[in-house]
Formats: structure tokens, C-alpha cells, sequence
């Protein structure tokens, strides 16, 4: 990744789901950090896809998975995946003992029909 590529590693995360989810009612299947401002959505499977959503609006182009255990980008602005990037500011998942998917509560029983 080049050093313009609009990522902030002070940023801190916005929580520990998707902000736009969390705040509907809704469920999500992964979640995804936005590198620049720290805002975390839903990935493209989710029903909502909040992270991309979150990149159209604002124009930030990298995100990092926001799972535990994995610490792949994306730039949806090049179409490119790295297996990793700058450390960013903690924590790096949500979570370990919040389920997939989440939140506990929320996801319908019939959730892997729904995938996209």
C-alpha cells in the first residue's frame, strides 16, 4: 500500500458492530474497519453491506477486517487485496466472544438464506 492511500492508524474503531446495524435493529454476518476514520460496517454478505455503503459516501477506500484473526485490506478504489498493512490502533476485532454472525439476539434463524 502506498503511503496516500488515506489510511489513519490512530483512528480508532467506532464500536464493536456495525455502527449502521447496531443502530436499525439489524445483524450482520462479518464486519469491516474502515483504515481511515475508524467506522465499522457489514461486509458485501451482510444483508445491509454498510462497509461499502460507508465507502461510497465518504470516498475512504481501505478497510480491514474487523474479524478476529484476520488482518487482510481492501481498497475498493484499485480492487486490491493485501494480506496485511500498517498495524492500526486497537482493538483490531470485535470481540472474541461475540458471535458469527451478530450480535447475539438479532440474527434470524434463517441468516445463511439471506446471505448476498
Amino acid at each position: 500500500m502506498s503511503n496516500d492511500s488515506g489510511i489513519d492508524p490512530e483512528a480508532l474503531p467506532s464500536g464493536s458492530g456495525c455502527a449502521e446495524c447496531d443502530a436499525a435493529g439489524g445483524w450482520w454476518f462479518h464486519l469491516r474497519r474502515c483504515a481511515a476514520c475508524g467506522h465499522i460496517g457489514c461486509c458485501d454478505d451482510s444483508p445491509a453491506q454498510h462497509a461499502t455503503a460507508h465507502y461510497r459516501a465518504t470516498g475512504h477506500p481501505v478497510i480491514r477486517s474487523y474479524e478476529p484473526g484476520e488482518g487482510w485490506f481492501w481498497n475498493y478504489a484499485t480492487q486490491e487485496l493485501y494480506d496485511s498493512g500498517p498495524e492500526l490502533a486497537p482493538p483490531q476485532a470485535h470481540p472474541a466472544d461475540q458471535p458469527v454472525p451478530g450480535p447475539a439476539g438479532r440474527v434470524p434463524a434463517n441468516w445463511a438464506d439471506t446471505l448476498r
